[in-house]
Formats: C-alpha cells, structure tokens, sequence
C-alpha cells in the first residue's frame, strides 16, 4: 500500500485555490483532481489485498463476474462490455488467469470461433477467500459508512450515464 503522504494541508484545496486566483473558480478541476486521487487510494488499498493471490483488481472482477455466470463461463466479448473495459485487457488479464491456474479457455459452442473463459475450481477458492478480505476492509472504503457509500454511488452514477455506461430505466410514475 502506497505511503500515506501526511502533508500539514490539502494540496487538492490549495490547487484549487491558485487555480481560482490564476484563471477564476472552476469546481470541476477540484472535483476531478479529488476523484483521481480517490482512485489512486483505493486502487492502491484493494490491489494491497488482492497481490497475495496473484491478483490485481481487474482480475479479481473477471474472476467474479465468472462467478456471477450461471455456467461460470463467458465469452471474452462479454467480459469487456460487462467490465467496460477493451477486448486487449480482456485478452491480458485472461492470458494472466489462464496462466496462473484460475481460469481456462474452452471453446464456444454457440459460436465455432468465439472462446469462452471458464471460472477453475482453483479460481472459484481463490475469489471467495480475496472477497472475504476484501469486505473486511469494505474494499477500502472503510471511512464511509453505508449511507455514504451509496451516495457516493449515486453521485457519480450521473457521470456514467452522460458517459453512455447504460441507459437508466425510466422512473415508474408515482402512485396517487
């Protein structure tokens, strides 16, 4: 885990600060800068628990959401549009899970080319024992409590729908 910086002042408010002074206020900048810095904190702590199965986050998602499949199969193509992230690092983290025992590559039967990658014995373990550590340190959201942890997931899910995540389902009208 990354060494805590311990400075005497909040170089984030401070940027934002000079920034307002230099080219007028602009929140976004030090929202933006805050949620970056978030990201590098919390990456850093949940990578910290997951290293010691050879794991980095990424993987450790593939490998759950392996485990959320009703076969504990899914073509590659799949994993990339449920994770959201491109068909390379779909190809590297399941070349990295392949070589390391936690899951294996089976053909398509639905499509003669296509390859699924299928969740091993192995890999199931070692995603249930990361999970159990992983909550243990509610994946290293630990200064907020559950009321918080959906607001912040409630505040940044506007974010991802302007970014074209998903399309929200539309609200049910109220009840008279």
């Amino acid at each position: 885990m990354a060494k805590p910086l311990a400075l005497d002042f909040d170089p984030i408010a401070r940027a934002d600060e000079l920034w307002t002074r230099r080219w007028g206020g602009v929140p976004s900048m030090a929202a933006i800068t805050s949620v970056m810095r978030a990201h590098q904190i919390l990456l850093s702590r949940v990578d910290a628990v997951v290293k010691p199965y050879g794991l980095t986050f990424a993987r450790y998602e593939a490998l759950v959401l392996l485990t959320f499949s009703r076969t504990g199969r899914l073509p590659l193509s799949k994993i990339g549009e449920r994770l959201m992230v491109h068909p390379t690092s779909v190809t590297n983290t399941v070349d990295r899970l392949e070589r390391d025992g936690l899951v294996a590559r089976r053909p398509n039967p639905a499509d003669g080319r296509g390859v699924l990658a299928a969740i091993t014995d192995r890999g199931r373990d070692v995603v249930e024992q990361a999970t159990r550590e992983l909550m243990a340190v509610d994946f290293g959201m630990e200064g907020y409590d559950a009321d918080r942890c959906h607001q912040v997931f409630e505040l940044l899910r506007p974010l991802r729908v302007a970014a074209g995540d998903f399309s929200p389902a539309p609200e049910a009208p109220a009840g008279d």
